[in-house]
Formats: C-alpha cells, structure tokens, sequence
C-alpha cells in the first residue's frame, strides 16, 4: 500500500486532549477503510504565520499512514467537513523515515537548551575585555556643527 504523511491544525480553542481526540478519530476512519496508522505526534498549540479562520494559532498533528488512497481520500473528505479541522496536507512518500519527526527533534533540542554553534559568548574578539570599540581616531571639533 502507499505510504502518506499528514499534518493537521484543529482549532486553538480546542483542548490538548481534544486535538488528540481527533488524531485518533481519523485515524479510525482511515482503519475503517483498509488503511494503517503507523504513528502519530502530537505536536501541540503552536502559532501560525497568518490567521485562518479567525485563528492565530492552531493544534498541530502529524501522522504517518499505510493506506490505499480511497482510505486517504475518504479521511481528507472527513477532516474537511468537521468544523474543528482548519487545515489538512497529506503527501505521499516512498518511505517512512525512523525517528520522531524533525519538528519533534527540534522540540528536543529547545528541552535540553542547545543553543547551536554560538560557541563561548567571553570572547568578544580584538575590543579587549571591556568591550570598547578601541582608539577610533581624532574627529575634530564636533560641537561647532549647524
């Protein structure tokens, strides 16, 4: 069977149990209709770019499915019509990649403070410890400007 990825944004005023609530709902239907739910993320209540519907923010789930398209189909027709789903995108893969999602790994470096390659912030280069800007040089008489 072909192999899917989906994301899906339910509505901010929903709770963090509905939104799961519905992840598992479909993840029904798409079992109803011959298809396979391999895992699912929750990813929480996260902030869009741009409003849909009224809404700033939005519930994020992330599913990964084995399922003929049909089971696809009739699970996007679902999320369409519930008033609770604001936005859906399923994309077809070849492979379902091992590990949590990258959004779920960059989670996991935020947890654990992982600032990158910031390196050691002391060093502030050639300005010397006080962080001046160094001799900048005469500027003649600045006062007599008009």
């Amino acid at each position: 069977m072909p192999l899917y990825e989906h994301v899906m944004i339910a509505r901010q005023d929903l709770s963090g149990t509905q939104a799961e609530g519905l992840v598992e709902h479909f993840g029904t239907v798409l079992k109803d209709n011959g298809g396979n739910v391999v895992e699912t993320e929750y990813w929480g209540l996260k902030t869009m770019a741009y409003k849909i519907n009224k809404n700033r923010k939005g519930h994020y789930a992330y599913f990964r499915t084995d399922a003929p398209s049909a089971a696809v189909q009739e699970m996007e027709r679902l999320m369409r019509l519930h008033e609770d789903v604001m936005r859906v995108m399923t994309v077809k893969v070849e492979a379902h990649e091992e590990g949590p999602s990258a959004q779920m790994q960059k989670r996991d470096d935020r947890d654990r403070g992982d600032r990158g390659d910031r390196g050691d912030r002391g060093d502030r280069g050639d300005r010397g410890d006080r962080g001046d800007r160094g001799d900048r040089g005469d500027r003649g008489d600045r006062g007599d400007r008009r």
